[in-house]
């Protein structure tokens, strides 16, 4: 099989991503901060997965991943190497310096991107017809950070697994606390899309030994043909999160849903 070199912009959420990729047999390389980089390429990225037919949580290293994966800082990017971007930082850090940066070399090196950000990237946005996204402008932090992005290299992938870093853990550990699937939808042009058809094929081939035992992992990668898929739950986190906010305070989603 053919294996990919993917860059993923983000080490927190990015990390349950690339451990499944680097799992799958494929090389990943995560921009994070200095202190989480070399955390990660010393100790790998630790993501705990909840086993429902076992009753159980498995704890998987990227270290024992046939594949590579490894962090760096965002002056160390050479994007010459890559084969895919995965967006996973959250909207607001895309201004940061250094981000900002990255991500317009990343539009005019063309490389084709997918986002598991916490909201749909204006590029994406655009290859709906009809929308007007000059209007959606406003929404974002710095809309002006997506201006060179060509929106057939640009796919949205639903941000379906929860997680979370425990605080009393170290920065290289994600729990998840629900194990679905990332939903992407296709690229524009076959040959992108083909990538993640592949990646999708090689994620769901994955076994790990439990106990001498080959075990599936949850959360896949699903690709679709439909651009509205992986907007589907969107609808259903404002609708939870405008419920968190009341007259005088907050609740936490956990009562604020039902």
């Amino acid at each position: 099989m053919a294996t990919y070199n993917i860059l993923i912009l983000g080490a927190s959420y990015g990390s349950l991503l690339g451990s499944k990729l680097a799992l799958a047999g494929h090389s990943v390389n995560m921009v994070c901060l200095p202190e989480e980089a070399d955390l990660i390429n010393a100790e790998g990225a630790r993501v705990r997965l909840p086993i429902r037919s076992l009753g159980e949580i498995v704890e998987i290293n990227s270290k024992i991943a046939p594949g590579k994966l490894s962090a760096t800082t965002t002056q160390r990017v050479d994007l010459s190497e890559y084969d895919l971007v995965a967006l996973a930082m959250q909207e607001p850090q895309y201004r940061s310096p250094g981000v900002r940066e990255l991500l317009d070399d990343i539009a005019k090196a063309e490389l084709p991107c997918i986002s598991i950000m916490n909201m749909p990237p204006l590029p994406y946005l655009a290859r709906i017809p009809g929308l007007e996204i000059t209007a959606l402008n406003k929404c974002y932090t710095d809309h002006t950070v997506w201006e060179n992005f060509d929106p057939a290299l640009v796919t949205l992938c639903s941000p379906d697994p929860q997680a979370f870093r425990p605080p009393d853990e170290k920065i290289n550990l994600l729990q998840v606390g629900l194990p679905t699937n990332f939903k992407v939808a296709r690229f524009d042009s076959d040959q992108h899309t083909a990538i993640i058809r592949q990646l999708e094929s090689d994620i769901d081939a994955i076994r790990y030994d439990l106990n001498g035992e080959p075990i599936e992992l949850p959360v896949k990668l699903r690709v679709h043909g439909s651009l509205f898929v992986p907007l589907a739950k969107w609808s259903m986190l404002l609708t939870g999160n405008y419920r968190c906010v009341r007259e005088r305070d907050m609740q936490p989603i956990k009562d604020a849903v039902h």
